[in-house]
């Protein structure tokens, strides 16, 4: 199986940890970066090491643990201005009102202070806390002063606190802020670019019991608008019913019938500069819907059905209006070239992925996909990967797109 190379592996990542009690829930972090092949140092405050002994993050990481500017020095190690310019990002966490005020205000007296002061690199802050300190004026005035630097701010999550006090100053759970390292470390290519996505199945009610729907479990809709928010896109989302999370950074908007995602991406559609409707809609739905459940033995065993709206050949109706680029998927199980050729031109589509729904690895509910592009060039096939991977690939198509579109 073919992969996209790691955004992490290779980077040269610089964590920050001061004096929280948060400090161990960022040994995981570290670790985990380290596993995607990042190049961790961990520079400690003193008050960090009476929290989490710096050999644990030196275990983590794979590298000394940096806490004393001087001594980095004499034993001849990076220095704090090497240590900010060669590295392609700082994350501070948890940050403690302390650390975050002498940010705020260009102190250097220890080495992390120094190190940011130095660096070149995005630099993301990740405060942790008591909630009265964090939302104590002074705090809030040295966050906006962070933010007007250019600093990234990952905001604290709400909870009960190590003090017992409930309210904001928690730091976040992993898979938030790793989504945030990632668009800090991607290239921001669709920066400035409003994605809508369509996501899911869509359910046709038969009764209060029943439905018809199909197999889709929104994967490649949810991947598209993840990865999207990562290069830099203002993402929003409608999806049919999924279990899947909201990916971060992403707006999102429930629908269940076909009906109600025909409204809403029509509304949605005149304010979006790429429409990717990856969504399986329900190409029918039945005539009349029974008010209460049908019991086995009333049960008609014909049910009348009626097309449902067709989106895709709305969009692409309305596309030379309000100038989106347009892409759609087709969902095949034979002749699949045909009928994507068939439906780029019926839909008037900009591109179409033509997914095999028939493959092992490539049909609904998979982690994996295998997609044949098609536009006006031509065929392009991608490998078989996850469908991360597939999402960045066909966004690398838009993007080039995007690009030519613009000269």
């Amino acid at each position: 199986m073919q992969k996209k190379n790691n955004i992490f592996s290779g980077k040269k990542i610089v964590v920050g940890v001061t004096g929280s009690i948060a400090a161990f829930k960022v040994a995981g972090w570290v670790s985990s970066l380290a596993k995607d092949g990042a190049d961790v140092s961990v520079v400690m405050t003193q008050a960090a090491c009476r929290f989490v002994a710096p050999l644990t993050y030196a275990a983590l990481s794979g590298n000394p643990v940096l806490t004393d500017m001087f001594a980095a020095e004499e034993a001849h190690a990076i220095s704090h201005i090497q240590l900010g310019q060669e590295a392609d990002l700082v994350l501070i966490a948890p940050a403690t009102a302390n650390t975050i005020a002498k940010l705020a205000h260009g102190l250097a007296d220890d080495l992390l202070a120094t190190s940011v002061l130095a660096a070149d690199c995005p630099v993301l802050v990740a405060p942790a806390m008591n909630s009265k300190m964090l939302l104590n004026p002074a705090t809030q005035r040295n966050i906006k002063i962070l933010r007007e630097l250019g600093h990234g701010i990952v905001e604290p999550e709400s909870g009960t606190m190590a003090c017992k006090t409930d309210g904001p100053g928690r730091l976040p759970e992993w898979e938030n802020v790793r989504e945030q390292l990632l668009r800090s470390l991607s290239e921001q290519d669709l920066a400035g670019e409003k994605f809508l996505v369509t996501a899911g199945p869509t359910r046709e009610a038969l009764d209060p019991a029943r439905f018809l729907s199909n197999r889709s479990s929104g994967k490649m809709g949810y991947a598209l608008a993840r990865t999207a928010w990562r290069r830099g896109a203002d993402v929003l989302l409608i999806s049919g019913p999924t279990t899947l999370k909201t990916p971060f950074g992403v707006k999102r908007v429930d629908v269940t019938t076909a009906d109600e995602m025909y409204n809403g991406v029509v509304e949605a559609c005149t304010d979006a500069s790429v429409i990717i409707k990856s969504a399986a809609v329900s190409d029918f739905c039945p005539e009349t819907v029974e008010s209460e459940k049908v019991k086995k033995d009333d049960a008609r065993l014909v049910v009348n059905l009626k097309q449902t709206p067709d989106i895709l050949q709305q969009l692409g109706k309305m596309k030379e209006k309000h100038g989106y680029l347009l892409m759609g998927f087709a969902a095949e199980s034979r002749d699949h070239r045909s009928a994507g050729e068939k439906k780029l031109a019926n839909k008037n589509l900009d591109l179409i992925a033509i997914n095999d729904i028939s493959g092992e690895n490539t049909g609904f509910a998979t982690d994996t996909n295998q997609v044949t592009l098609l536009d006006a060039k031509g065929f392009t096939d991608l490998p078989l990967t996850s469908k991360e991977d597939t999402a960045d690939y066909i966004l690398d198509r838009i993007s080039k797109m995007l690009r030519e579109k613009a000269c």
